[in-house]
């Protein structure tokens, strides 16, 4: 909890420069995990972890473009990461 403290007191120091890093890295994040969940195939269970996957990356996104307060920027990137991390790993094997 220590390090999730310490990296959202960081993050709310310097939000703008963050903010442009966050989106970058997750929005890679997130087409990798895309692109293998579509090297599985197109059943619909691929398809839910589509749409989780871009609904994560996408909230994201508009949490950063409508200026949310820092906190709720933070959460939805760990939340983004955790997810494109967590459907990468399944769809890897």
């Amino acid at each position: 909890m220590e390090l999730y403290h310490k990296g959202l007191l960081e993050f709310e120091r310097n939000m703008s420069g963050y903010a442009a890093i966050f989106i970058i890295a997750q929005s890679c994040l997130g087409s990798i995990a895309a692109l293998y969940i579509l090297i599985k195939g197109v059943a619909p269970i691929q398809m839910v972890q589509l749409f989780l996957v871009t609904i994560a990356c996408m909230g994201f996104n508009a949490a950063v473009l409508s200026q949310q307060k820092p906190k709720v920027i933070f959460n939805l990137f760990i939340i983004s990461v955790l997810l494109s991390t967590l459907v990468l790993i399944i769809n890897s094997y």
